[in-house]
């Protein structure tokens, strides 16, 4: 349904009893507060391909580019049943309008970065499991991230606005787009680029500017892959305190020097780590509604995902 942000979760951090111990990995942070937002898909590889819980244990080895699967006492090579189970599995979610997808980290099917792979005995971190990477491949524009990175407040921001991203993407894409609206999607989505990725707001300008000599196909998918790469920049200090010094430039006319004054301060103690981005920001938005600003009343990048969600209350 258009509108509603579905993502898929490692069953074990829903709760579920599915892992090789019989046991499970609950993270409330997921179920809690993400789960006021977002509709969860749990999967579980290992279930899904057909292994009991509890089970033997498993792990990777051999090529971290291309490891095999292998049970830890008894020996059995699971690694092609596991692939059979991941070339279903993500065709059968490409009907599930995903927004994203949360895995297990240091699980040899879910982990997603610096999983083990073990050679001649040793073991290395710079794997990934066999069905986060497929979701991966299959998936290449997905936003992607493990519960163990959640607890970083950068990489979680990043994470969850990237979810919000995808689902306007695709709700624009739903809903009959044309060269004039995606000009509108662009002009919206400005700011919320420029703290991202200058450069790449720089490319898709150029490519909207030129949208008419592309087939519109080719110019949505040409400009969701910059849109989505961008976004996968992390909005910085630096970034974000020109983006917020460009707002005050619409006020140039109307704040008093008493008001820029302030308004200059705040944005430097953002700048220099002394206060969250969201107390800029909230002096920043009352002046947009003060002065009816409707330029900035249009910006995603004032209100990107719910403020309960606290994202851009972190120093």
């Amino acid at each position: 349904m258009t509108g509603s942000i579905t993502i898929g979760v490692s069953s074990c951090l829903l709760g579920e009893h599915v892992r090789y111990d019989g046991g499970h990995k609950h993270n409330r942070y997921i179920t809690d507060t993400l789960g006021q937002h977002f509709r969860f898909l749990p999967v579980c590889p290992e279930v899904g391909c057909g292994l009991p819980t509890p089970r033997e244990s498993m792990r990777l080895e051999g090529d971290p580019a291309n490891p095999r699967l292998v049970t830890g006492r008894s020996r059995i090579d699971l690694t092609e049943q596991m692939r059979e189970y991941c070339r279903a599995k993500v065709k059968e979610l490409e009907k599930e309008d995903l927004c994203g997808f949360i895995f297990k980290k240091d699980s040899p099917s879910s982990g997603l970065f610096r999983v083990k792979v073990y050679n001649n005995g040793a073991a290395a971190k710079n794997g990934s499991g066999l069905f986060a990477a497929a979701v991966a491949r299959h998936f290449p524009l997905l936003p992607l991230e493990e519960e163990g990175r959640l607890n970083d407040p950068l990489l979680r921001e990043n994470f969850i606005e990237r979810v919000f991203s995808y689902r306007r993407w695709k709700d624009f894409l739903a809903s009959g787009p044309t060269l004039g609206r995606l000009v509108e999607f662009h002009t919206a989505h400005k700011l919320l680029m420029m703290a991202h990725s200058p450069e790449a707001y720089r490319s898709m300008g150029a490519l909207v500017a030129h949208g008419n000599e592309l087939p519109l196909p080719e110019l949505f998918s040409r400009y969701e892959e910059l849109f989505m790469k961008g976004l996968t920049l992390q909005a910085t200090n630096r970034k974000n305190t020109n983006v917020l010094q460009h707002m005050m430039g619409y006020f140039k006319k109307q704040l008093s020097p008493e008001e820029k004054a302030e308004l200059l301060e705040v944005i430097g103690q953002y700048h220099d780590g002394l206060t969250p981005l969201l107390v800029p920001l909230t002096l920043l938005r009352h002046y947009v509604r003060k002065y009816d600003q409707l330029y900035l009343q249009g910006q995603v990048y004032l209100s990107p995902h719910p403020s309960q969600l606290m994202l851009r209350n972190h120093v």
